[in-house]
This record gives structure tokens, C-alpha cells and sequence, in this order.
């Protein structure tokens, strides 16, 4: 099984559903106040680079990174659909999310991801990735539902 992951313009049908299934999702488990997912709209600032992966013609995942400043950046609308869970998918998008990072030369990746149970894979995921969890950043505010993650980069320069 090869996963292709590569920059998304949000023009298929297959990648706009799944963002959309993301953050209906995210609604329909989180008071309002505590869903961070963006919609389509935001994904498709042109500030804001989408990744997808597909395999065998699928749309397996999504995961976008949004600046925050000149230096840093976050994490934003990781899913990996349903029929492909457990394959691999979130880690080849992060991958390649934090490969393109490094190359942007940026010091620092954050993330904010749910603290129920549900959200357990992710943060492991993000963990095993480097992730450390860290207070709220940039306009987030302490939040029952939420951890708050980074992950230095510049250690490797």
C-alpha cells in the first residue's frame, strides 16, 4: 500500500467532503465555543497550505498548517477518514507537514487537539512525533477540552 501525500487546493470533491465531515464532527462532540476546526473557507486562505493523501484513487486524510507569525505555525484540520484509520495516514501527512516546516525554516509548530479519551490517538500521535503538550498559544484560552502541543524546531539547525 503506497500513501500519496501531496498539497491540496481543496478543488476535489473527495477532500472537500472529508474537510467538511471534520468539522462536523468536531461540532457535534465539542460545545461551540471549544470547536477550533476551520472551515473551508479559512482552509482555502491562501496563507493556509492543505495536504491530502490518497490511496489507491481514496482520500485517505487531510492536514493543513496555518501561520501564526514570521516563525511559527499550527497545526490545523488533521482527519483521516474513516476507511483508513489505523494505515498510517496521520503520520504520513505530518510527515510531510513537518517536512515542509523545516524547509520554511520555522522555529516552532503548535497544536491545539481535544483532551477527552477520543482524542487520545492524536495526542499520541503528536507525542510520538516530538509534540510536547505547553499552555494555550496565540488567541486559545485555557480550556477544559483542550491540550495545547509544540514541537521546537530549531533544535536541528
Amino acid at each position: 500500500m503506497t500513501i500519496d501525500v501531496r498539497i491540496d487546493d481543496l478543488a476535489h470533491p473527495a477532500t472537500r467532503a472529508l474537510a467538511a465531515a471534520h468539522l462536523a464532527g468536531m461540532r457535534a462532540g465539542s460545545p461551540p465555543e471549544s470547536v477550533h476546526a476551520l472551515d473551508l473557507g479559512a482552509l482555502s486562505d491562501p496563507a493556509v497550505t492543505v495536504w491530502s493523501a490518497w490511496i489507491d484513487g481514496d482520500v485517505a486524510g487531510i492536514g493543513a498548517l496555518a501561520p501564526l507569525d514570521d516563525r511559527n505555525a499550527e497545526l490545523k484540520s488533521f482527519r483521516t477518514a474513516d476507511a483508513h484509520l489505523g494505515r498510517g495516514v496521520a503520520r504520513a501527512v505530518l510527515a510531510a507537514v513537518l517536512a515542509e516546516a523545516r524547509r520554511r525554516g520555522l522555529d516552532a509548530v503548535w497544536l491545539e487537539t481535544g483532551s477527552s479519551q477520543d482524542f487520545l490517538p492524536a495526542r499520541r500521535l503528536y507525542a510520538g512525533a516530538g509534540f510536547v503538550e505547553c499552555e494555550p498559544f496565540g488567541s486559545y484560552r485555557p480550556d477544559p477540552l483542550s491540550t495545547f502541543m509544540t514541537l521546537d524546531l530549531r533544535g536541528g539547525r
